[in-house]
Parts: C-alpha cells; structure tokens; sequence
C-alpha cells in the first residue's frame, strides 16, 4: 500500500493542519516527518479552536493512529501541556498516539541556546522561534544528541549532564547574557518525561512498514512549508529540517517508491512570519487588511505575520522540488473585498527578468512582475459546493490551476472543519 503525503508549499502557515483533519477519515495513520514545537498546526471543528505542535493533526478523529517519526524533535514540556490539553475530550492517547524512538528530545539548554544564539545576532536574527530546535538538529547532526530510544536506558541520565555541560560552556562564549534558572528548567522537563515515558514508543520505520504490507493508508504530515526547507529554502531565513517530500523519506524511514500522492498546500496569498526575502509582501494598507482579515499570527508564537500577493514563481519551485501531484487552496475567503488582485509571474533580478526561483532571493535585488485581475466582493466563507463559487474567484484559481499546472482539489473558505469544498 502506497503512502500519500502533505506538506505545505509556501513559508509555512498555509493550513496544513486543517487538511490533515479533513483528510484523515481516509487514512488508517497519520505520520509527523520532521520539525517540533516550532510548528502551530490549527484545527476548527464544533465550535472549538485546537493547536497542536507535536502531535500529528489526526488525532481528533477516532479511527485514525497518530505517529510521531524519527525526524521530529520533541520537548516533552510542551508535549506534556498538549496532552494535558487533550485530556477533556477523552481521547485514547494511550493506544492512538505512538512516537519513535528515534525521535531527538529538546533539552532546556538547547532553548536557552537557541535564544542566545538568536539575541547575539542582532539586526541579523533570523527570527527563530527560540523553541530550541536549531541545537537540537545541530546535536542529532553531530551526533551528540539524545533521543526518545535513550529514555528507556538506566545510564541515560549520564548523557543528558555531559550535554548539558557543555551546552552551559557554550553559552558562555556568547557575547550576549539572558536571565535563566536551570534548576526551574530542568524540574519542569524531567517532571514532563514521565508523560513520555507513559507513551507507546516504537521502531517506527518497522511499524510503518509493516503497516504498508498489511495494507493500511498513510499519511505523511510536514510541518512548516517548502520555502523554509534547510537546503531549498530561502537559507539562511529557514528551519533546520527537511520540509519538502524528501524529508518524508528520511523522516520516518520509508521508500520514495511508496510515495504515491504528494498534496501540497497553499494559501491564495502569500505570508512570512519573523526575518528573511520576502519579493511580494505588501506594506500598505492591503498587506493589514490582509492580516487583520485572516487573522494572520503565528499559532505558536502569536507574531504577527508579514502578507503579500501570491507568488507563482515560489509556487511552481516548490511544486517541482516536492513532485506534487494534488493541490489544496487555503484561505481565499479572505481574498473577498479587494477590488484588483495581483499575481507574481516572474522577477526582475539585478536588471534582468527570470522566471525561476533563484539562489539569492534579496529584496533589493529581486522585484515581483505583477499581473492584475479583477477581485470579488461575495462572502465565501458560506458556500457549501463549488457551483455557488463567484465567477470572478473562479477565474483567479482556475488561472492559478493552468500556470501551475497540476489541479486544485480542495478549496478553503474558512477554518471551520466543514467549510471545506472539494473540487471537480
């Protein structure tokens, strides 16, 4: 059985958790690839807002098994406040949430790290979450890192004070001091271990496989988006993971042969949350339009998100990257009122117009070329079928569809569960 997999196209926030939600009555798993608390995935059902930051986006629906993989990075503190969030709706997180034990543990020092490291920057921070994901991967990398596996070692503890050690040597070559208490920290994190531990932890690439040969659907969910990819992304203003289709592989330990569809998210507009090129954001009074309309900030930070114009140049490069095969429009409700559109066909980088995504994406030497198309003025976050659809946003993602060339499947037209239409 093929594994199918989403994943978000843009610099994350596109609403991939939604989709997963919407999607997972299909699917017998859902499997988290890469990323940790740094991502805000939100869910709306029943009149009630959900963020998750671990924990796949399937777990609401009872069926569906949910698997944290060995590319994640988890802090069993924020694990344990999603749990204990969980709890009131009596969900079985005993026999439905499985983690691996691959995945690394974020330790308190990699966030004091983190933040450190992001501080010393200065005007050239590259807007991290400071959620300590950045040392984390840097630990898994240079194989110093602690993982879930470890846990269930009696000499585990050894390990975590000889990297703690030298995380606190680290940190005093930094030329920047931040207030901490250790102690505080660390009574917090140990405490929220014992939440983990209770959990069922697994060889994930055997289970997945062995799920795959017994004929179970899955679904891989990334976190963040394409644009923010550690090597594909617009370096250095990215995460410190693989979100593209590649990450999926390596991330829970399956074939890229047993890929079959790859959906990928986008929204009708474009954001960007913290520090790095942007070439169509819009900084008048559309762009804050924008985001008051969409609400536009961060699920795990509350920042506010920067907004502009989609951008096709973008879109495409991510398309090609991921081989996506599906594509899922979010938010284009927020669109209505604005009486011209603009759409990003191409670039003009140092004088010269390109239409792919280039090595440096630097805004003073990357402009947007624009097309324009008329908007709408209906409220779409009422419709119910795609023929209700106006003609005028029928014509801006039936144009989105033909430049993109791969077709949009799913149209968002609110956060609501059921304010999802599926499209012919």
């Amino acid at each position: 059985m093929a594994i199918d997999l989403l994943l978000g196209l843009q610099w994350g926030d596109e609403g991939k958790g939604k989709i997963v939600d919407v999607l997972t009555k299909s699917y017998d798993i859902i499997a988290r690839f890469q990323g940790g608390p740094n991502a805000g995935h939100t869910l709306e059902f029943d009149g009630i807002k959900h963020v998750l930051h671990t924990i796949p986006s399937g777990i609401f629906h009872s069926k569906a098994l949910n698997l944290i993989g060995n590319g994640v990075v988890i802090d069993p503190v924020i694990f344990n406040q999603e749990i204990n969030k969980l709890k009131k709706y009596k969900i079985d997180l005993k026999n439905k949430l499985l983690i691996s034990k691959k995945a690394h543990i974020i330790l308190p020092t990699h966030r004091l790290l983190d933040a450190t490291s992001e501080a010393s920057k200065g005007k050239l921070k590259i807007g991290s979450t400071l959620k300590g994901i950045g040392p984390t991967y840097m630990d898994k990398t240079g194989r110093n890192g602690i993982r879930v596996g470890d846990l269930l070692r009696k000499d585990w503890k050894i390990k975590y004070d000889l990297l703690t050690k030298k995380h606190l040597k680290m940190l005093s070559f930094f030329d920047v001091n931040i207030e901490f208490d250790l102690q505080k920290l660390e009574n917090e994190f140990f405490d929220s271990l014992n939440t983990l531990k209770k959990c069922k932890i697994v060889d994930s690439e055997e289970y997945l496989n062995q799920a795959q040969k017994d004929g179970k659907k899955i679904l891989a969910e990334g976190a963040q988006g394409s644009l923010l990819d550690v090597d594909f992304g617009t370096y250095p203003y990215v995460t410190s993971s693989n979100t593209t289709a590649a990450g999926a592989c390596t991330g829970l330990g399956i074939a890229p042969n047993k890929i079959k569809e790859v959906f990928g998210v986008f929204k009708a507009y474009c954001t960007r949350v913290g520090s790095g090129p942007f070439p169509t954001e819009i900084k008048n009074d559309y762009g804050k339009k924008m985001a008051a309309v969409g609400n536009e900030f961060g699920s795990t930070t509350g920042r506010a998100r920067r907004c502009g114009w989609i951008d096709l140049i973008a879109l495409k490069y991510s398309i090609e990257i991921n081989g996506v095969t599906q594509l899922m429009m979010m938010k284009g409700d927020v669109l209505s009122g604005f009486d011209k559109i603009k759409i990003c066909i191409g670039y003009v980088q140092n004088n010269k117009k390109i239409n792919f995504f280039p090595y440096n994406l630097d805004d003073q030497n990357t402009k947007p070329i624009f097309i324009e198309m008329d908007g709408w003025d209906e409220d779409l976050t009422k419709i119910k079928n795609q023929n209700e659809f106006p003609d005028k946003f029928k014509d801006y993602f039936k144009f989105l569809e033909k430049e993109l060339q791969v077709p949009i499947k799913i149209i968002s037209v609110g956060p609501d569960r059921n304010q999802t239409i599926h499209v012919d």
